[in-house]
């Protein structure tokens, strides 16, 4: 009885101190456990949780913290690490050993990737893997300094570039119920840019403790991301009434309001309408703007930084200018949705080139910044606003395709308008000079065009059954 007695004080005693450890297990547990619901909540809403939209959400901000993980070490290795004329020299040969051949294997990937409809949870998570495996190969090239540095970052590359392409089909296969293609692309997007500017002080953190650690967080984290690709819904490996974008085609596969007279043409995208390939041009010029102030801008900041700032500092200001003007632009997309696209294009392109003539004209550093917000605004809103042309005048059934045709476009033009920013002299008026021509080309070229469809209109297509 006395034993059975001091088992039930003994009980009684420790009750209380099981229930402040549980309490305190969850306040300890509660901040991780909240953003996470937070997070979920975000990602789900609107009916995004129940078509799978969400897990590609989830997925797609992955994707965007482990590539600047990767970007943060390769720029310490071939950028910071030198003085600027043999950086220069370094990144030129960085572009010549990667971004050329990437530019001629970019073309196949999405013909390549075609033949994989059935298979594109499996096909994003090998491309998760590649990068983790690489991402160990490239930890022990940013220490010794050896050749595998270049092919191993051609990988990351081309695997970062398939997953853009399997991802671009897949949107399409989890759009929930009355929800625009153009508003999915924008939630996806802003996803991965609030993971990148989330990722990026993490990533510049672990850079301190020295140049692998990037690395090693970024092969953690696309690992994680090949467990998410497979709790995608089963569905978007389901390929019914798709087809194929066709570069080159017979009468048959003609579409759009100039069927008649490109019968005797070898087609391609203007099949589709005129406003398709005007607004993929001015997007190319676009991003052919995006390459090269990335390139010059980091070359002519390093050695002329902002009043009373460091290159890093200097830098930092340009970037979180270029990505919040960029999350800006998603961000209204989202919002006008589909509305007068080629109105949208012409706008926000006139804008950037109005801001490029100013910051040419009457250079500063606060111009320069300036461009940046406004260049990352425009391309983000003029993409989207592709997005919802592609959507609007593609067949359905070929409709996935040319998004990834598309896309590989405008990667070259990123290619191109890179190797024009290391080439050209460190002269910033002569640099945003060279800014407001490229962007001049595209508009210039194309604003007729654009006008002239947005009177016309476009026929909007039903979706995939």
């Amino acid at each position: 009885m006395t034993s059975a007695r001091s088992s039930s004080r003994a009980a009684g005693g420790s009750g209380p101190v099981r229930r402040a450890v549980r309490g305190l297990g969850r306040a300890l547990h509660l901040p991780f456990t909240g953003t996470a619901r937070g997070i979920r909540k975000a990602t789900h809403a609107h009916g995004a949780g129940e078509s799978g939209l969400g897990k590609l959400i989830e997925l797609h901000a992955v994707n965007g913290a482990g590539d600047v993980m990767i970007t943060i070490a390769l720029a310490s290795t071939v950028f910071f690490s030198v003085p600027t004329d043999e950086a220069r020299g370094r990144v030129a040969l960085y572009l010549g050993i990667t971004m050329a051949p990437f530019t001629i294997l970019a073309p196949v990937v999405g013909p390549l990737l075609d033949r994989l409809p059935h298979g594109r949870r499996a096909a994003m998570a090998a491309s998760m893997l590649a990068r983790a495996l690489l991402a160990i190969v490239l930890s022990e090239a940013v220490i010794s300094g050896g050749v595998q540095l270049y092919p191993a970052a051609l990988g990351v590359l081309v695997a970062s570039k398939a997953y853009g392409v399997v991802r671009s089909a897949v949107v399409p296969r989890l759009l929930p119920p009355r929800f625009s293609l153009v508003k999915a692309n924008s939630r996806v997007t802003l996803g991965g840019l609030l993971a990148t500017g989330v990722a990026a002080p993490v990533g510049a953190g672990l850079q301190l403790l020295g140049p692998r650690w990037p690395l090693y967080g970024a092969f953690v984290i696309f690992m994680s991301g090949m467990v998410l690709c497979f709790q995608l819904p089963h569905k978007v490996d389901s390929a019914k009434g798709e087809g194929k974008a066709l570069l080159a085609a017979d009468e048959q596969h003609l579409h759009g309001p100039h069927k008649e007279t490109t019968k005797q043409k070898r087609p391609g995208l203007r099949t589709v309408g005129p406003a398709v390939t005007h607004a993929l041009f001015v997007n190319a010029s676009q991003r052919c703007l995006s390459g090269f102030l990335i390139f010059f801008l980091a070359f002519l900041l390093r050695e002329h930084p902002m009043p009373g700032q460091s290159a890093a500092v200097s830098l930092s200001i340009v970037g979180i200018s270029a990505g919040a003007g960029n999350a800006l632009g998603t961000a209204v997309g989202a919002w006008l949705k589909s509305r007068a696209p080629e109105i949208i294009i012409v706008t926000v392109v006139a804008a950037v080139l109005g801001v490029a003539i100013a910051a040419a004209l009457f250079f500063s550093a606060a111009l320069t910044a300036c461009l940046a917000a406004v260049a990352g605004f425009a391309q983000a809103l003029s993409k989207l606003s592709l997005d919802a042309l592609i959507q609007r005048d593609v067949p359905e059934e070929v409709r996935n395709s040319a998004f990834a045709r598309s896309e590989t476009l405008l990667q070259m033009a990123w290619v191109v308008g890179g190797a024009i920013g290391i080439a050209l002299p460190l002269n910033g008026a002569l640099g945003l000079g060279v800014a407001a021509a490229i962007v001049g080309t595209g508009w210039l070229t194309t604003v007729r065009g654009l006008l002239a469809a947005a009177r016309h209109g476009g026929q909007a297509r039903s979706r995939v059954a």
